[in-house]
């Protein structure tokens, strides 16, 4: 079994930090295999006190089911300490939720996709940290899905936001305490960063190769299957297509109103997408887009991981998308999205404007891939200089 960052961290509890005073930057996964939280663990043993505790996008225990719902945090019901949200009306920590914190912790569970907001709040943190000369230690985990190739643009820095602020590509391979390095190395090399490495992980480890229990990382991610696909399709939430949300599939599904899902599946069989097979599954979601009205839509089914591109493919099912029902009918949404008021929702998840651009063009999904390429290999390049684990 992988050992997590957090259990090396309480094997090998750092002498500096005995006695002091920890923030603790988590949510529902960072638990140790017998599901202990680490809440709890600091809570219950004599290693340091905690001063605060912060908690990422959909609550400390995964309480805001859907997407962008800000919250806001309380004292703990049990201990008694603050604890604060990164996702309401403060998503960087201030010098006052700070004061009294002697070094902060970080154990966050990502999911492989440059779009998931959790690394980038504990990006937010290490600005922070360095800011007011306090360490940051982060203690690492898998990524589910480290072993599917890079996939998707690089991220165009003038694309930077809330959900993407380092050059990597949409599904990049690295593990969250990998990108923190990046962000270090690139970003902030002011901030005192400390990395607890797991030990027996792989990058050609899938999350079920780990041994270790799958805990919900956010509302929407029930399992590894989830994961695979989530780094394509959360494109869809960009869009007027419905991603799944409201349905205990969401990401695997996807559909609206308006869509001839026989004619959209003929166009995606006769593609013979390498890796996946897609199957007529209509639905009502219960909340999103959507919500209580009757959806077209299909579901993708992963028949061989190691053949499979979740944004090669996304490409390749929006294109047939725009084949079969219409640039009438699909159609990019307008911001704001995630504290973004004015670059265009579909640009800042996929990296650049490219691939809208391209999709609108109608320019042959190959083509749009074929442009990845040249970033791709630069990013690969410059990822095997920090890299923590082998292949």
């Amino acid at each position: 079994m992988v050992k997590t960052g957090l259990q090396v961290f309480l094997e090998s509890f750092p002498s500096e930090f005995s006695g002091l005073r920890a923030g603790i930057l988590c949510h529902a996964p960072s638990v140790t295999p017998d599901f202990r939280h680490i809440i709890d663990i600091f809570s219950g043993e004599d290693l340091c006190s905690i001063g605060a505790v912060f908690g990422p996008q959909h609550g400390l225990y995964g309480q805001t089911q859907d997407n962008m719902i800000e919250w806001e945090g309380t004292p703990h019901p049990v201990y008694g300490f603050p604890v604060y949200s990164l996702y309401g009306k403060n998503r960087i920590p201030t010098p006052g939720m700070l004061a009294g914190i002697d070094f902060l912790v970080a154990d966050l569970q990502d999911v492989g996709a440059r779009l998931y907001t959790y690394v980038w709040t504990l990006k937010n943190c290490m600005e922070a940290c360095a800011q007011q000369g306090i360490p940051l230690v982060v203690l690492d985990r898998p990524n589910p899905i480290a072993p599917l190739p890079c996939d998707g643009p690089v991220l165009d820095e003038k694309f930077f936001t809330f959900v993407g602020g380092a050059s990597v590509p949409l599904c990049h391979r690295m593990t969250i305490a990998e990108i923190a390095l990046w962000i270090y190395m690139n970003h902030i090399p002011s901030c005192d960063l400390r990395i607890f490495r797991m030990e027996g992980w792989k990058r050609s480890m899938f999350y079920s190769d780990t041994g270790l229990p799958w805990i919900l990382p956010s509302p929407n991610m029930p399992s590894l299957n989830t994961a695979i696909v989530y780094p394509g399709m959360v494109l869809f939430e960009a869009m007027n297509i419905s991603e799944g949300r409201g349905t205990t599939i969401p990401f695997e599904l996807f559909g609206a109103p308006f869509i001839d899902p026989y004619k959209l599946l003929k166009h995606l069989n006769d593609k013979n997408i390498p890796g996946c097979a897609f199957r007529i599954h209509n639905f009502i979601p219960t909340f999103n887009k959507y919500s209580g009205l009757y959806c077209h839509g299909l579901q993708i089914h992963v028949t061989d991981r190691s053949s499979f591109r979740p944004v090669g493919t996304a490409l390749e099912v929006i294109d047939s998308l725009f084949r079969t029902s219409g640039p009438e009918m699909v159609k990019f949404i307008d911001p704001p999205y995630e504290y973004e008021e004015r670059l265009i929702p579909f640009d800042i998840l996929s990296g650049d404007q490219g691939m809208r651009e391209a999709l609108l063009r109608g320019t042959p999904p190959g083509e749009e891939k074929e442009r990845w390429k040249s970033g791709i290999t630069q990013f690969e390049k410059e990822f095997r200089k920090i890299a923590l684990y082998n292949d």
